[in-house]
């Protein structure tokens, strides 16, 4: 018998991801994989899965149900699976025997949330597009169907995860977002027992929102202070304009649940994605890092401010202008206080020489470059994470005319 003859003419691909959405909508989440593998199989694909990023960005797992073909997990730093992921691009693997694999990312927005796989006999340029679009609609109802179910949780998590994990996971935004203006990136480690640290951005106009915080402490009291913290901060930006007020919110909030022994240093910024000027207030934070042409060339100073909890007085902003394609760097102190088997400090000037040597390497965007740094940082330390270490960058490419001027 000859190959069997599938549809997937443009009409035809439009009807499928319509009946897709329409039958998703109310669908309970365990329904989702069978729906994707059975629309799949309309345009004569084969073993389907569905792979999700673990919590420590090391793996890509497979997301069980069935229909749905589930194998191992594949290692994100050196398979197809986790080059589709990182680069946000189409991987395409011949097969041995018949077919030509493909990894496809799924992205909600720029939010990478997995790698859809699948086998087609043979693939043209039609039907890239169609699974590209099938890809994105997968990625926006795993996000939906996330908000109702623990399954896709507990597919992600290899290990068990303390509480106070739980709660930092639970407050945190994507952990990437990409506009034509600048990349945002973060990553948290232990990814199963961190407390005290978490990270905030929103993009309002053309201004984005940044906060990097670390609170006081370990475990659940770190992570309710953490929680505090965050939720004033959002409260804040949602209605005042200025960084300083923000600040004197945040300390406000720490001070009066708290009391005057407990605090949370914190890194606070405004960046105007059309022209790259930043402001900045740190209190009581390590200084961002400056990278440009993938080396540190100084760091982000600004006015003592202390500690948000103690009851400051108003801090000073300081300002820096960004050249296009100049990265920040902020981190926590977890990442430069994690002592050796010596017991000597990691310390700034490793945390240097690390970004540095990792700069001379092809950049393959923020988020897969901060994943590298992330777990390069770790072997550095031995593979101990005794304190939270948390990195978050930022990468600003230009205002809107420089960009599209940079592409023409």
């Amino acid at each position: 018998m000859g190959a069997q003859s599938f549809d997937r003419s443009e009409g035809f691909g439009e009807r499928l991801l319509g009946l897709l959405l329409d039958r998703a909508r109310l669908l309970p989440p365990q329904m989702i994989a069978p729906l994707i593998a059975e629309g799949v199989a309309r345009i004569g694909g084969r073993d389907v899965s569905v792979l999700l990023q673990d919590y420590a960005q090391e793996l890509l797992v497979p997301l069980p149900g069935r229909k749905l073909h589930v194998g191992q997990p594949e290692p994100m730093a050196d398979s197809p699976a986790g080059r589709a992921f990182l680069r946000g691009d189409i991987v395409e693997v011949p097969q041995a025997r018949r077919g030509v694999r493909m990894y496809l990312p799924l992205l909600d927005g720029s939010d990478q949330v997995g790698v859809l796989a699948l086998t087609l006999d043979t693939v043209g340029d039609d039907d890239r597009r169609l699974l590209r679009r099938l890809a994105s609609l997968v990625a926006d109802m795993l996000v939906t169907k996330n908000a109702y179910t623990d399954q896709f949780f507990q597919a992600r998590r290899r290990e068990p995860m303390s509480v106070s994990a739980e709660i930092q996971w639970s407050l945190l935004p994507p952990l990437t977002m990409s506009v034509p203006q600048v990349d945002v990136a973060g990553a948290l480690e232990p990814a199963y027992r961190v407390a005290g640290d978490s990270f905030d951005y929103a993009l309002n106009d053309n201004i984005l929102h940044m906060a990097v915080i670390d609170a006081m402490g370990h475990g659940l009291d770190a992570a309710t202070m953490a929680t505090v913290a965050i939720g004033a901060y959002r409260h804040a930006r949602r209605v005042f304009i200025s960084l300083d007020e923000k600040y004197a919110f945040m300390d406000e909030a720490i001070s009066r649940q708290f009391g005057p022994d407990h605090f949370v240093t914190a890194q606070l910024m405004h960046l105007n994605i059309s022209t790259g000027e930043m402001e900045l207030v740190n209190a009581g934070h390590p200084a961002p890092l400056l990278i440009r042409d993938g080396q540190v060339v100084q760091q982000l100073e600004s006015a003592t401010t202390l500690p948000v909890g103690f009851g400051g007085e108003m801090p000073r902003v300081r300002e820096h202008v960004l050249q296009r394609g100049d990265r920040v760097l902020c981190y926590t102190d977890g990442i430069i206080e994690e002592r050796g088997a010596g017991g000597e400090p990691f310390g700034e000037e490793r945390l240097i020489r690390c970004v540095n040597r990792l700069g001379d390497e092809p950049s393959v965007g923020v988020r897969a470059d901060l994943r590298r740094l992330s777990h390069t940082l770790k072997r550095e330390r031995g593979g101990r994470t005794t304190d939270d270490a948390t990195l978050f960058m930022i990468e600003w490419h230009g205002g809107t005319a420089d960009h599209l001027a940079s592409l023409g």
